[in-house]
């Protein structure tokens, strides 16, 4: 499985279903006045934080997404139903940031945390609400809503508890391998106050050093060991 820790992505709500602009038409009832139904709403777009997740792949080839739109209103005052919520999962600790990254929208931290990003358009009304003791035969209806629209950057956090900076050649890994405990050059463990720290190197992730400081780019993540208690 490929790793991806960043992805834009452009969703799109539902539209609201027009309203129904009919009349009631049944043998005897000379007057039978208007009937039509409301159209439905449409779905909504959710990302949810699911924990059997670890990366953003699924958002690099499939960009778009679009939720169901609502049914529109009919006769004999039926609503139209309502567009299926489009549910995107993420990785636990994704972030959702705004297109230009400046507006954090949420921070799914938690498994089953859900974010609403962009909400369903209002069904349109029918011809029955606009039936007024001057107007006994309203032929006009509303049409739906559109939905919310936005681009969105998804960006999934890689927090170490602990990172070790320094000079190149300053003796950072021979540092690393001295850790009690070390089972392969890329692990180990060290107690503190009795509690045992593991440490695991993960060459996913670039390193980029200059004068001591380790720094990242719009493309790379900064690295660091990843803390396993």
């Amino acid at each position: 499985m490929k790793f991806l820790d960043r992805a834009k992505i452009s969703i799109k709500a539902g539209d609201g279903g027009n309203g129904s602009a009919s009349f009631r038409r049944e043998k005897y009832i000379e007057y039978g006045g208007p009937n039509g139904g409301d159209g439905g709403r449409g779905g909504d777009v959710v990302f949810v934080a699911v924990p059997n997740v670890n990366t953003l792949i699924d958002y690099r080839y499939k960009t778009k997404f679009v939720a169901q739109r609502g049914e529109n209103g009919m006769g004999k005052m039926r609503t139209g139903a309502s567009g299926e919520t489009l549910v995107l999962p993420v990785p636990t600790g994704t972030v959702i940031l705004s297109e230009n990254e400046e507006i954090e929208y949420a921070d799914l931290n938690v498994d089953g945390m859900t974010y609403r990003a962009a909400r369903g358009g209002n069904g349109g009304w029918g011809n029955l609400p606009f039936k007024s003791p001057t107007n006994r035969a309203p032929k006009q209806a509303n049409d739906g809503l559109p939905g919310e629209e936005r681009t969105v950057v998804l960006r999934l956090k890689l927090i170490a508890d602990i990172g070790l900076v320094g000079f190149p050649n300053a003796g950072k890994s021979t540092l690393f391998s001295h850790f009690n405990g070390l089972t392969e050059p890329t692990s180990g463990h060290v107690e503190i106050d009795g509690e045992k720290i593991v440490f695991e190197r993960e060459e996913l992730l670039k390193v980029r050093q200059k004068v001591g400081i380790v720094f990242q780019d719009p493309n790379d993540q900064l690295f660091a060991p990843t803390v396993k208690e």
